[in-house]
């Protein structure tokens, strides 16, 4: 395909219906992770932690969904089955499960647990079924995927709508130390069939972004070489210079750009996911404090503000609760968020919009509010629904005499993009000049708070 054509086939690269509903429902939700490894002090368990350590006597799931809603998040990702390979529910097809967990004499399910306070809180609810399993007699052998995909399917089919499967591409040494070649393709189908609905992590919908620090792409991208997403259906024809990207990283600072897509032998539509902890580990250790309240509503704005969604892990301790200190944080950072975005000064203004030149790949869009007011965010979104077309674009403020000055050189818009003003500024509107897109700029709307 031929330069011009190919950027225009990029620039209609389009969200499927789950990634449009997590990009811009479920921007913010929560992980939870909770295994053996509350109890013993690991990050990665090696499998043979016996199940009775495992007693959250005093688990309150309702205490869960009310500090995640408190922060403003709206969904809760649980932990069902770490690497260690102990399943918090009632499998059939393993021993390593609550089963043999002295919690409510064996007969505990804490997916349904978990589940059910979602449903009562109004969270959406999904779950985390790690491929690795370092327990499973299975692991390392052909039969291995086909207890992966029995245990997928009793989480799939036993606990209400699911809207977030999370998988990881973790996969360690089995029997004779030959590793696991894992069905992925196997597990959406499953997915598709029984939670058609699902957005999936890993495989399939959204992509890790590459660290697991809240870090993100200076220029982000959710349409990128489909050789980073395999499985991921691809929505071009090859590019212009196209060899194959084998072997391109989560975290290259050019993953979406021209430069480097013209290489690719197809584009995909796959926004990225930020995952962090509120807690330096993932699972709980007394001895850690919270990140601090700035950093967490930083990471935010440059998360679910900057065209990715933000996973923020929050973990029980081992009586089944949660810290009160990561309780109260959560708490603050969902009064800073609400006390920032409640107000929208631009509430019901039209934008203006003016193209320039025969391609439309340069545009301006403006928003002049009725009066002067003080703003702290500006905030942008493209409708996404139409693809990702923003590859450039520079930000001017309006002041009360109406007097432009130029504010910052921009790179990306896509779902969201949230910018924050060095302090409160009176403005009386903005303006964007979008220097370059890859077909006609459609933003969908221009808010300031």
């Amino acid at each position: 395909m031929e330069m011009q054509s190919f950027i225009k086939a990029a620039a209609h690269v389009v969200p499927d219906s789950a990634q449009l509903a997590l990009m811009r429902e479920t921007p913010f939700y929560a992980f939870v992770h909770f295994s053996p490894n509350t109890y013993t002090g690991l990050e990665w368990g090696d499998g043979t932690e016996s199940p009775s350590i495992f007693n959250p006597t005093e688990l309150d799931c309702d205490q869960w969904a009310r500090a995640i809603k408190s922060a403003g998040m709206t969904a809760m990702v649980l932990t069902a089955k770490h690497h260690d390979g102990f399943c918090l529910w009632q499998s059939k097809h393993t021993e390593h499960c609550m089963k043999n967990s002295p919690y409510k004499n064996g007969r505990g399910d804490i997916v349904s647990e978990a589940a059910e306070a979602c449903a009562r809180h109004g969270l959406k609810f999904g779950f985390y079924l790690s491929p690795w399993d370092r327990n499973s007699k299975y692991y390392g052998s052909e039969a291995y995927n086909d207890y992966y995909k029995a245990q997928l399917t009793e989480l799939l089919t036993g606990y209400g709508e699911i809207f977030y499967v999370w998988f990881d591409g973790a996969c360690g040494e089995g029997p004779n130390g030959k590793k696991q070649e894992y069905d992925f393709a196997g597990y959406l189908e499953l997915i598709k069939k029984y939670q058609p609905k699902a957005a999936t992590f890993g495989v399939g919908s959204l992509r890790w972004c590459g660290n697991e620090a809240g870090r993100t792409g200076y220029a982000q991208w959710s349409v990128v070489p489909s050789e980073l997403c395999p499985y991921t259906p691809i929505q071009t024809e090859a590019g212009p210079l196209s060899g194959g990207l084998e072997g391109i990283a989560e975290d290259d600072i050019n993953l979406g750009q021209i430069a480097n897509i013209i290489y690719s032998r197809g584009l995909v539509f796959a926004p990225a996911e930020t995952d962090m902890s509120i807690r330096r580990g993932w699972f709980y250790h007394p001895e850690e404090e919270p990140h601090s309240l700035e950093r967490l509503f930083d990471t935010y704005l440059r998360t679910v503000g900057g065209n990715t969604t933000m996973n923020l892990n929050i973990p029980p301790m081992p009586n089944g609760r949660l810290d009160e200190r990561d309780v109260e944080r959560l708490a603050q950072l969902g009064e800073l968020i609400q006390s920032s975005f409640s107000v929208n000064l631009s509430e019901g203004i039209e934008l203006k919009t003016a193209y320039f030149g025969s391609t439309a790949h340069k545009s301006e869009v403006s928003l002049q509010l009725p009066m002067p007011a003080t703003v702290s965010f500006i905030d942008l979104a493209e409708k996404i629904s139409e693809g990702q077309r923003v590859e450039c674009f520079n930000l001017y403020l309006i002041d009360e005499q109406g007097r432009e000055s130029l504010h910052s050189r921009q790179t990306t818009i896509g779902s969201r993009k949230i910018i924050r003003l060095d302090k409160p500024t009176r403005l009386c509107g903005v303006r964007l000049e979008i220097s370059l897109a890859r077909d006609a700029a459609e933003i969908e709307y221009i808010r300031l708070y």
